[in-house]
C-alpha cells in the first residue's frame, strides 16, 4: 500500500534542486548509498541511473529502497521515504534531461559531454510505503 507525500515535501522536491541519498541493498545484505538528482510525479519520486550500475543491479535483485532528503540549509530537517522501485528505459533520456535542466540549467549532454558513452538510461520510480521525518 502506498502512502502520500506531505504537501511540504512535494513542494520542496519540486522547487529545490536537493541532492537526495538513495539506499539500496547489496547482494550480501549491506546497504549501498548513492547521491542522486530527484524529481516527483504525484506521490512517486523519480531518479535516473544507467544499466549496469550498482544501483540498477541491486534494485533488480531487491526493489526495496530508501530515499533520504536532508536540506543543506536545515540540517535537523529531513524526510526518509521508504518504498519500492520500478525501472524502465522508457522515458529514461527525457528524465535525465529534465533533471539536468533542474540541477544545472543545461541538457545532460551539455552538462556531461562524456554521457554519450554511458549505457542506456533508466527512469527509476519510487512508490512510497512509509515516510518519516519532519520535512
Amino acid at each position: 500500500m502506498s502512502v502520500a507525500l506531505s504537501e511540504t515535501l512535494k513542494q520542496y522536491v519540486d522547487e529545490h534542486p536537493v541532492f537526495a541519498t538513495v539506499a539500496t541493498i547489496q547482494p550480501d545484505g549491506s546497504p549501498q548509498l548513492s547521491v542522486v538528482w530527484l524529481a516527483r510525479d504525484g506521490d512517486d519520486l523519480l531518479f535516473s541511473t544507467t544499466v549496469g550500475r550498482r544501483k540498477e543491479k541491486n534494485l533488480r535483485a531487491d526493489p526495496r529502497v530508501t530515499v533520504m532528503i536532508n536540506p543543506p540549509d536545515a540540517p535537523y530537517t529531513y524526510a526518509e521515504i521508504r518504498g519500492t522501485a520500478e525501472m524502465t528505459t522508457e522515458g529514461g533520456d527525457e528524465l535525465i534531461n529534465q533533471l539536468s535542466r533542474k540541477y544545472t540549467g543545461k541538457d545532460y549532454a551539455d552538462f556531461n559531454p562524456a554521457a554519450s558513452q554511458d549505457s542506456e538510461r533508466l527512469a527509476v520510480r519510487i512508490t512510497p510505503r512509509k515516510v518519516v521525518g519532519s520535512l
